[in-house]
């Protein structure tokens, strides 16, 4: 990664808000060093009848013009890593000035006022701010103006001027050491401020992710601490409890959760996850059934970082450890029970495909042996015991094969694209051939009114629509035409759905929801596999497959029917065949 490799001029340059502030308290230091500067040569006031006494006035006044114009003008805009001629010439005016300064005061009377300690600012913000070598560039001129001036006073005969010359060499030394490392920790603490803004974006990110899974999720989870205070609670949670408040704030708020309650304190004494079905008792509504798993979090012990240590824990409450708390997980159990009633379906369906296909052989024996039989018996009875054979042989060669043809299904699904289809053209073929099997039973209207394509499978959609067919007609009611429907239309949206309609009576509701679930039939002679099939077959291609409620769909008759409505997933306005891309084209919207 760039920010472990080894520090460049680019990279290691500061970031610009950490830039911004260090060179703002730079200049407002300029400013101050300026006034600093002022107050120094106040005791030499009384010699201002000297000439080199108010050159120095003026230059200090000089200084602290320009320092507060650069204070103006340049405060809110750091220099870059490569200083540009505004910033490199307040550097130059404010290193010059004050070792101009300081060498003046060899030659004004008095005691020698020491200004050297002022360079320190304009040394340290090139050092933080600007390159290394820049850094010690500056550090250097202002060693030879020092040095220069200090070396012609001794050469001139000024008194300890050697001495003076020997400890500006040295003061000069230490800046150059002080500059070395100041900027190698600035860069130091530029890269760990980039790495910690890094960090935080991360954190906030995941944060972020958090809240939203959390809170689409179908399952509750409460944050509780060891008082039963709830820290945290998505949406789901807050329905599971039956909360209607902005939320909520303790476990004590509601008696109807003493059972929650009583599951989360056994999990915060014990520390060990817990789970349990529980059920709320709210007055006058009726009971919630829940499914609650409890997981402790405790965080009394150290989390393993170097210096996570402290030794004044226990006396500072900074440094006090977090509270227990626990993660509670609750699950409608109306929902977890049809989840694993479904799973159990499926495991039984798995199940039940194999004994089919065992049964079909020995079931062929015997649907063969009985004609065979029937052949050889003459007499009424005989014949009617031979006849029920028979019929119960269909009838349950008729259930194998429903029950084998879900595995054919699945295994068709994988290898069938979705194409486009004509609809209402495909649909007349399937019509036609539905009615000609049997002409005097199979009575209706095909009403078609959605020109275009659609995107689904021709055999699969021949499946759907000829179940949907058989399981209206064996429900249908009265002896008109009308009491059977196929009709297809357009959505406003676009997409084209179509509906088979009969006449009868209307579906009970705690049956409604299991329509569409594998072996689920009200009828005793019916396997319960023909509208699951007609589910999975929609699921394949994008569709979605409902049952409503709903009035005649041509008017002619005034009770209401049951309606099975497809909802294609894509609307085609082209007339061409198949689609190269398969399903992912034709979905695209």
């Amino acid at each position: 990664m760039p920010l472990m490799s080894a520090p460049s001029a680019q990279a290691t340059a500061l970031p610009l808000a950490m830039a911004r502030r260090l060179w703002r308290a730079f200049s407002t230091g300029r400013v101050f060093s300026a006034l600093v500067l002022l107050a120094m040569l106040v005791p030499q006031t009384p010699h201002l009848r000297f000439a080199l006494t108010f050159f120095s006035w003026a230059l200090g006044l000089a200084y602290l013009a320009l320092a507060i114009l650069a204070w103006l003008l340049l405060r809110n805009r750091p220099p870059a890593q490569h200083w540009g001629l505004p910033w490199k010439l307040v550097l130059a005016v404010e290193i010059g000035t004050i070792s101009l300064m300081q060498l003046l005061q060899l030659w004004l009377p008095g005691s020698v006022v020491h200004f050297s300690p002022l360079l320190a600012l304009p040394l340290l913000a090139t050092a933080c701010l600007g390159s290394l070598r820049m850094a010690l560039a500056a550090t250097a001129s202002a060693t030879l103006l020092l040095l220069g001036g200090y070396t012609m006073a001794a050469l001139e005969g000024l008194p300890s001027g050697w001495e003076l010359t020997m400890q500006t060499a040295m003061v000069c030394a230490g800046y150059f050491m002080v500059v070395y490392l100041t900027h190698h920790l600035a860069q130091r603490l530029a890269l760990q401020e980039r790495l910690a803004r890094q960090n935080h974006r991360m954190a906030r990110m995941q944060a972020e992710i958090n809240a939203l899974i959390i809170s689409r999720l179908s399952e509750g989870v409460l944050v509780v601490d060891s008082g039963l205070t709830i820290q945290q609670a998505n949406p789901a949670a807050l329905h599971l409890l039956g909360y209607v408040r902005p939320g909520p704030r303790s476990l004590h708020e509601q008696e109807a959760w003493a059972p929650l309650r009583e599951l989360v304190m056994h999990c915060l004494t014990n520390n060990h996850a817990q789970d349990a079905r529980i059920y709320l008792l709210h007055a006058g509504q009726a009971p919630i059934g829940l499914y609650v798993r409890v997981w402790p979090s405790n965080h009394l012990h150290d989390d393993g970082l170097p210096g996570s240590e402290h030794p004044y824990s226990a006396e500072d409450t900074q440094y006090a450890p977090l509270s227990t708390k626990c993660l509670v997980f609750l699950e409608d159990l109306r929902e977890l029970e049809a989840r694993l009633r479904t799973e159990k379906m499926a495991a039984m369906g798995r199940i039940s495909a194999a004994v089919a296909h065992e049964i079909r052989n020995p079931l062929a024996a015997i649907a063969q042996a009985n004609a065979l039989l029937q052949e050889e018996l003459h007499e009424p009875t005989q014949q009617r015991l031979c006849s029920m054979i028979e019929q119960n042989a269909q009838r349950l060669a008729h259930t194998v094969d429903d029950v084998l043809d879900i595995a054919r299904v699945q295994q068709q699904m994988q290898h069938s694209p979705s194409i486009a289809l004509e609809l209402d053209s495909t649909l007349a073929t399937i019509w036609q051939e539905w009615q000609e099997q049997d002409s005097a039973q199979r009575l209706g209207r095909f009403l078609p009114q959605c020109p275009g394509m659609v995107a689904f499978d021709g055999e699969h959609l021949r499946r759907v629509v000829v179940n949907l067919l058989d399981n209206a007609q064996r429900y249908a009611r009265g002896d008109s035409a009308a009491r059977l429907q196929l009709v297809t239309r357009r959505a406003p949206d676009g997409r084209a759905w179509l509906q088979v309609w009969s006449a009868g009576p209307e579906v009970e509701a705690s049956m409604q929801q299991h329509l569409f679930e594998p072996f689920f039939s009200s009828h005793s002679r019916s396997s319960g596999l023909g509208l699951f099939i007609c589910r999975e077959l929609c699921q394949r291609h994008g569709a979605q497959i409902s049952y409503r409620r709903q009035a005649c769909p041509d008017g002619t008759l005034p009770e209401p029917g049951n309606a099975f409505t497809v909802h294609f997933a894509h609307h085609l306005d082209t007339s061409s065949g198949s689609t190269p891309g398969g399903t992912a084209s034709l979905f695209e919207d």
